[in-house]
């Protein structure tokens, strides 16, 4: 479990599918109503305040997003509340659960990048974006792209070349440089194929 600040008032968590089943939850038990999720997410919010050193009580906003390959990503936000002065250990959480149809990959050298998206072109796969961000490179596939494959297919072949992100479109959208959009597997074959 990664636990990151975002402001006084936000922080959020990134857990791999590994932590979850530590935790003892599947993938599919985060979208049913059982006692034991709850239990999950209140000891993730209480060890996350602890080591960010952040108060939880009141109404806290938690928004679960769902990563294909990454595992989850949850951001949590301390809403202000009337409860808070009447009562300092009241804690509600709203949650949100999300799942997201983005994979994201995060590798370190440009040749991995081409070796794996040669590999995905003959397997069919000629859609995704390519982006650089913080001396690192970043492939973005959606389900559009790899409709056609078993997604655990596609998950141990990148994991050959890459590891999974938690980096979002949207942030490498704002922050990051594009080098090649919505066709990339096909601009590398065309390009860096012999």
């Amino acid at each position: 479990m990664r636990v990151e600040r975002m402001s006084n008032e936000k922080f959020k968590i990134f857990l791999t599918f590994d932590d979850l089943t530590d935790r003892g939850l599947t993938r599919d038990e985060l979208w049913e109503d059982l006692p034991r999720v709850h239990r999950v997410f209140s000891d993730m919010m209480y060890d996350a305040g602890i080591e960010l050193g952040v108060e939880l009580n009141g109404v806290l906003l938690v928004q679960v997003y769902l990563l294909q390959a990454q595992g989850m990503l949850v951001v949590v936000t301390k809403s202000d509340s009337d409860y808070m002065e009447e009562d300092e250990d009241y804690i509600e959480m709203k949650v949100t659960l999300d799942e997201s149809n983005e994979m994201m990959f995060c590798f370190d050298e440009f040749e991995d990048i081409i070796q794996a998206g040669l590999q995905l072109y003959q397997l069919g796969v000629y859609g995704g974006d390519v982006y650089s961000y913080h001396n690192h490179y970043y492939m973005m596939l959606d389900d559009e792209a790899i409709v056609h494959l078993d997604t655990e297919q596609v998950i141990a072949l990148l994991s050959e070349f890459a590891s999974a992100s938690a980096v979002t479109s949207h942030r490498l959208l704002e922050y990051g440089k594009i080098i090649m959009k919505n066709d990339a597997m096909q601009n590398i074959y065309t390009y860096f194929s012999n």
